[in-house]
């Protein structure tokens, strides 16, 4: 019997490569989020510091230019802070995205590996046959030929 040839052989590696492929942009995209993060904890961070240096510098006493200059830093980096969180959130709509269209690439080639699967089986199934029509066929003309 013929070698077993599954038909949508090239759908089955094209599904692959889409999945590779776009497993690469999840990838990509979770690292833009953990950056992101990095970037709005290190603006967190400066908040804390210059926060502290105000608390610091109000205890000890400084002028009411010196108070204002500090106001006007700290609302400038809550500023950056929601402008940072703002592009995270987009960030992380992204990457769910991806997520999602990895999980349906998922599925699309697990479904064309599961045809392949059953039509593999099927193919077994029928050379098993045929190799016992083939014993059958055989032992009958032994016995005719012994008979004669």
């Amino acid at each position: 019997m013929k070698k077993f040839r599954f038909s949508l052989e090239t759908v089955l590696h094209y599904r692959e490569q889409m999945l590779d492929a776009v497993k690469a942009e999840h990838a990509n995209a979770l690292l833009k989020v953990r950056t992101q993060e990095d970037v709005i904890e290190n603006l967190v961070n400066q908040f804390d510091d210059i926060n502290n240096q105000y608390r610091e510098r109000k205890m000890t006493g400084m002028t009411i230019a010196d108070a204002m200059g500090f106001d006007i830093m700290l609302r400038a980096q809550e500023r950056k802070i929601e402008y940072e969180k703002n592009i995270l959130v987009k960030l992380k709509h992204d990457e769910e995205e991806k997520r999602e269209r990895v999980r349906q690439a998922k599925t699309d080639k697990a479904t064309i590996e599961k045809i392949k699967e059953t039509k593999y089986d099927q193919y077994k199934k029928a050379i098993q046959k045929s190799e016992e029509q083939f014993i059958d066929e055989f032992v009958s003309t032994k016995r005719v030929m012994a008979a004669n």
